[in-house]
């Protein structure tokens, strides 16, 4: 425990490792959204007998809409390839359209139940997409304001809000590139109860990023060790126990609920899983060890190396 400090370049290497195939897929592939976000219709039907998606993708592309994607899943009694995921970018309830393809369907294909029919509007899905950047974006600076403030009579109250910030950032960023592979592989949407899991584990990182802080914040001001770097593993040992005791039992539960909880919240359930053991990992390996890198200039000189990296070369001579 006592070297957890000094090994801080390790722990940044597994962040950076862990989190790189995410901001790939998110540079390549982004987020496969759902209607929340694009606007479109999700139609849920059920079939009597197995069916499959050409056939459901025929009559509806006879009646407009060619792009429209269709996937099999199962029915609550785990019946599967008899119950059809449709996606289509707009089909309204009671429409002339909508009821030329039932028609169509019950005679082509064969007699179904209507499960369920979610629209969304192109201004809406616009509109949710703006409000949830401003949430997340809102939440960032009010988090970053409210730990300078707590932090103030330290030495470095903006290292310490900063610090957080980047954690939390790293949290996020983790989620959002699993669910960018797991979209482009796995056709896994993101809606906006997405959003509210994505807010939940920003609150839950920082909460725990401040546990840690708090405890070095003590021990500094009881001038426990001479130096940043081994106050910050005395707090470590003091807190991780405790940091870590708490998150399994949240992870746990939230296992459970991916493992046998329903299907409408599976998505949900997985993002605040993963966030939850990176929060708990950033707070203990990341944003503490910032603040000695923060301390010791380290974070500086990286800049530092950088400027004088991009800035051209001018040649000299006689």
């Amino acid at each position: 425990m006592e070297h957890l400090a000094s090994r801080r370049n390790l722990w940044y290497l597994i962040s950076i490792i862990v989190i790189l195939p995410g901001l790939l897929s998110l540079a390549v592939f982004g987020l496969n959204r759902g209607i929340d976000f694009t606007g479109g219709a999700i139609w849920d039907i059920e079939f009597q007998e197995a069916i499959t998606t050409e056939e459901v993708s025929e009559v509806l592309a006879d009646n407009g809409f060619p792009e429209a994607q269709v996937q099999l899943a199962e029915n609550s009694a785990g019946a599967s390839e008899r119950v059809a995921v449709i996606r289509v970018k707009e089909l309204q309830q009671g429409s002339p359209v909508k009821g030329q393809i039932e028609a169509q369907m019950t005679e082509r294909v064969g007699p179904f139940t209507e499960l369920q029919l979610d629209s969304v509007g192109s201004s809406v899905s616009a509109d949710i997409t703006r409000r949830a950047i401003t949430a997340v974006a809102i939440a960032s600076l009010g988090i970053l304001a409210y730990i300078a403030f707590a932090f103030r009579k330290t030495n470095r109250p903006v290292a310490y809000a900063t610090c957080a910030i980047v954690a939390m950032l790293h949290d996020v960023l983790f989620v959002l590139g699993v669910f960018s592979i797991l979209g482009e592989f796995f056709d896994v949407e993101i809606d906006a109860l997405f959003v509210t899991a994505l807010l939940t584990v920003i609150g839950f990182s920082v909460h725990d990023t401040i546990v840690v802080f708090d405890r070095i914040r003590e021990n500094e001001l009881r001038r426990v060790y001479p130096t940043l770097e081994a106050t910050v593993n005395y707090s470590l040992a003091q807190t991780i126990v405790r940091s870590v005791n708490t998150s399994l039992t949240v992870i746990f539960t939230l296992l459970a609920l991916v493992l046998f909880g329903g299907e409408s919240t599976r998505n949900f359930v997985l993002a605040l899983l993963l966030g939850v053991i990176s929060g708990t990992y950033s707070s203990v390996f990341n944003a503490s060890q910032l603040l000695v890198s923060w301390e010791n200039g380290e974070i500086g000189r990286l800049f530092g190396r950088f400027r004088r990296h991009s800035e051209p070369q001018v040649a000299t001579g006689r």
